[in-house]
């Protein structure tokens, strides 16, 4: 994608490379795809609430690009290719709307975003937390991933990484030191027992499942991390679990849940309620485009039920925790969530780019939009980085407590 010499384009012909991306982004249709928000900040959609925005111009005037553009190839010491620029271009098209969730991506940057969305990624396959003593340490290896192969073990400390002293780093930093393309190398020198010993473990594709659950004491526990490609379809396998055994109660857990897929979040929350139930209506301005109701299984219907949010839980996990909260099919503990009460489409282009873009607002069943507002939960409990580094979940426990109060 660079380092090449600058292109010598026509003024005509570089016009025409112009308009035809503009052209591209007003003709071509929005359409379903299924990614989650990702890492990210999305709810994603396949209804066709887009049409033409009439405060846009139908043709756009490209002469002083074209005059940024010859100034830039006159006076430019460097090296750009036309795809650099181009990419630049379409990547200033979608800035111009000044959202922070209209983006452009090339097809390098939309592979990322799509695996960071569904929870793949290329690494050792390793949950990492931090010890009271800052220390990075191994919570467990993944079953069937490198680090487990290679003998990596929970509660192992990791001391260096690639040779570099891990003293001082954060979670976020080692797990970016330690992922990296797949078939490279990573050495970590562990301590384990007292002893010190390095691992070299190469590098494959992680691909993450979205949900985690589990049953204890008769109260069923669901961790959704994302709504991706998977998260219906785990959903409902738990749902038969929790279902088969009777619980007494569910904890729904959508803390530092970014969003996802709003068919996801659906699908999810049609769990909990009976069909037809209101689950969010999009609307542009004060004209609703589309609603969404409670369809397919329904078999968590009048089990008591917590969802907990925090301020990381944002889109598809606020859809979901709005509709059972108005629904009053679910109490909310936890802290206020993010506040992103928009949805974006994505249109794919033909290489593999794509635009993320804003296509309505959604509201709550209750009629209410949470964008910058967030959802403020029925209890608010807090959680402190005292007690998350001790495994004292706050938050879990206020929801066990009222539900065994039931």
């Amino acid at each position: 994608m660079q380092n090449d010499s600058v292109p010598t384009w026509q003024s005509s012909k570089q016009s025409g490379w112009l308009r035809a991306i503009i052209v591209i982004f007003v003709a071509l249709g929005l359409f379903s795809f299924g990614v989650a928000v990702g890492r990210g900040d999305v709810s994603l959609h396949s209804s066709s609430v887009s049409t033409v925005n009439p405060n846009l111009p139908t043709q756009l005037d490209y002469s002083s690009v074209n005059q940024v553009y010859q100034a830039l190839r006159k006076n430019y010491d460097g090296k750009l290719t036309a795809a650099q620029l181009l990419d630049g271009l379409k990547h200033g098209l979608a800035d111009a709307a000044n959202d922070p969730y209209t983006k452009y991506f090339t097809a390098a940057e939309a592979k990322q975003f799509d695996d960071e969305l569904n929870n793949t990624f290329s690494g050792v396959g390793a949950e990492l937390s931090q010890d009271s003593s800052g220390n990075i340490i191994v919570v467990a290896p993944i079953k069937g991933y490198p680090a487990a192969k290679a003998g990596l073990k929970a509660k192992d400390i990791i001391v260096a990484v690639d040779g570099k002293s891990t003293q001082g780093w954060s979670v976020d930093k080692a797990v970016l030191a330690i992922r990296g393309k797949k078939g490279t190398e990573v050495s970590l020198t562990i301590s384990r027992d007292g002893k010190q010993l390095t691992l070299h473990i190469t590098r494959d594709d992680i691909k993450l499942p979205s949900v985690t659950s589990k049953i204890d004491h008769g109260i069923g526990y669901l961790q959704i991390s994302t709504f991706g490609d998977d998260t219906a379809d785990l959903v409902s396998k738990a749902a038969a679990k929790f279902q088969a055994a009777h619980v007494k109660g569910i904890v729904l857990d959508l803390r530092g849940n970014p969003g996802g897929l709003l068919s996801a979040a659906v699908s999810v929350s049609s769990q909990w309620l009976r069909d037809g139930t209101l689950i969010l209506q999009e609307k542009r301005g004060s004209t609703v485009m589309d609603e969404y109701r409670s369809e397919g299984e329904h078999q968590l219907v009048g089990i008591p039920t917590v969802v907990l949010i925090n301020d990381g839980s944002a889109s598809a996990a606020e859809i979901t925790a709005g509709a059972l909260h108005d629904n009053k099919a679910a109490y909310l503990i936890g802290e206020k969530s993010f506040g992103k009460g928009v949805v974006q489409q994505l249109v794919n282009f033909s290489d593999g780019s794509e635009l993320k873009v804003t296509v309505a607002g959604w509201y709550r069943p209750n009629g209410q939009n949470i964008n910058h507002k967030g959802i403020t939960p029925d209890k608010t409990v807090s959680l402190s980085d005292r007690d998350a580094k001790v495994g004292n979940d706050t938050q879990k426990a206020a929801a066990l407590d009222y539900l065994r109060k039931r």
